[in-house]
């Protein structure tokens, strides 16, 4: 009879094995097509401007507005162009320079012509947009909500006092993009 028992119970194991086989396959199918559906997109972004952490050091991030020219798959690297790196007033020739950089280092702009698939950032939250009439991207914080999705944001952005105070300033929705994790400036 014991015997019988031990057999009952390995029978059930089986099954148990088995469905947990089946749901990690099918987590393992569901993140491939997630990964690829990524990749999918990050290589449409071809010829778009982006935000992208150009260069790092330990004390603070830089964001720049780039322009996408290619997207590798295979390494998952980004080939960026940054067409205004720098202010040199000494050089009057306009230079380029090039990027490869990770995915994790770019964010995709909303489309310009989309205002409503463009993320609806509320009033005191914490964004990363570019400062009006530069090519930077910076803090910034949500002063006021919009009214219409095709409205500019009024922002204040950290460190730009002026007066003792911080100026709101105007930039476009398709301009501001979410504050990414663990962002130092």
């Amino acid at each position: 009879m014991a015997s019988g028992r031990k057999g009952g119970a390995s029978r059930l194991q089986p099954t148990e094995v088995g469905e947990q086989k089946k749901k990690r396959i099918k987590s393992d199918t569901d993140s491939a097509a997630s990964m690829r559906n990524q990749l999918d997109q990050a290589a449409s972004l071809k010829g778009e401007q982006v935000a992208a952490r150009v260069k790092s050091d330990d004390e603070k991030d830089e964001w720049f507005v780039v322009k996408v020219i290619h997207f590798d798959k295979e390494t998952k690297e980004y080939e960026v162009l940054d067409d205004e790196p720098g202010d040199d007033e000494e050089s009057t020739q306009k230079y380029e320079r090039k990027y490869k950089l990770p995915m994790s280092y770019i964010i995709p702009f909303p489309k310009k012509g989309g205002p409503s698939s463009a993320p609806d950032f509320g009033q005191g939250q914490q964004v990363l947009a570019v400062y009006p009439g530069t090519t930077a991207l910076y803090r910034a914080t949500v002063a006021s909500h919009r009214k219409r999705k095709s409205d500019d944001y009024i922002l204040e952005f950290d460190d730009d006092e002026e007066d003792g105070s911080l100026p709101q300033r105007a930039v476009p929705f398709y301009r501001v993009v979410a504050l990414p994790e663990g962002h130092r400036q």
